[in-house]
C-alpha cells in the first residue's frame, strides 16, 4: 500500500488476478484495460474472468494484479479499482469494441457523464500493433502511458 498526497494506492491480489491461464489459437491479441469503482468490484471482475473464459471468441491468456486507486477526472466518488486482461481473439477491432460494449452493459454500466461513477469500464489498449484513429475506436487506448490505473497493472502482470 502506498499513500501519495492522502491518498491510497494498493495492490490487491485475488482468484484470478494475477493468473497466467492458457494459450490460444486464436489469431489476434489485445490487451483489455478494466475498472470499476460501483459494487463489489473484485468479485465482478472475478465474474467478468468466467463470462470471457466461457465466451467462445475469447481466450483469456493473462491478467494483472488489481490495482486500487484515486479517481481521476470527476473526483467526487469512490476509488477505482483495475486490472489488465490480455486475450486472443478473431475479433476484429471493432467487433471487440461492440462486444466490450455490449458487456459493460451487461455487467450494469450506465453512462451517465463523463468519468461518472461506473460498475465496469472495459477499454482496448493495444490490439496487435495496429493504429486506429476513428471518432469511435482509438488504439493505442490515448491516454494509457499517462494512466497509473493502467502502467501498474501492466508492469506488474508477470
Amino acid at each position: 500500500m502506498r499513500i501519495e498526497n492522502d491518498k491510497i494506492h494498493q495492490i490487491i491480489k485475488a482468484t484470478f488476478f494475477p493468473a497466467k491461464i492458457r494459450k490460444s489459437n486464436k489469431k489476434n491479441i489485445a490487451l483489455i484495460g478494466i475498472g470499476c469503482n460501483v459494487g463489489n468490484c473484485i468479485r465482478r471482475f472475478k465474474k467478468l474472468y468466467l463470462f470471457f473464459s466461457e465466451h467462445p471468441k475469447i481466450d483469456v491468456i493473462q491478467t494483472s494484479i488489481i490495482y486500487k486507486n484515486p479517481p481521476f477526472g470527476y473526483l467526487n466518488q469512490p476509488d477505482f479499482y483495475n486490472s489488465i486482461l490480455v486475450i486472443k481473439t478473431n475479433y476484429s477491432p471493432f467487433e471487440l469494441l461492440h462486444f466490450l460494449l455490449y458487456v459493460e452493459k451487461k455487467f450494469g454500466r450506465k453512462r451517465s457523464f463523463k468519468n461518472a461513477p461506473r460498475t465496469l469500464d472495459l477499454d482496448i489498449i493495444l490490439y496487435n500493433n495496429v493504429t486506429i484513429e476513428t471518432e469511435k475506436l482509438k488504439i493505442p487506448h490515448p491516454f494509457y502511458k499517462k494512466r497509473d490505473s493502467v502502467l501498474v497493472p501492466l508492469a506488474l502482470k508477470d
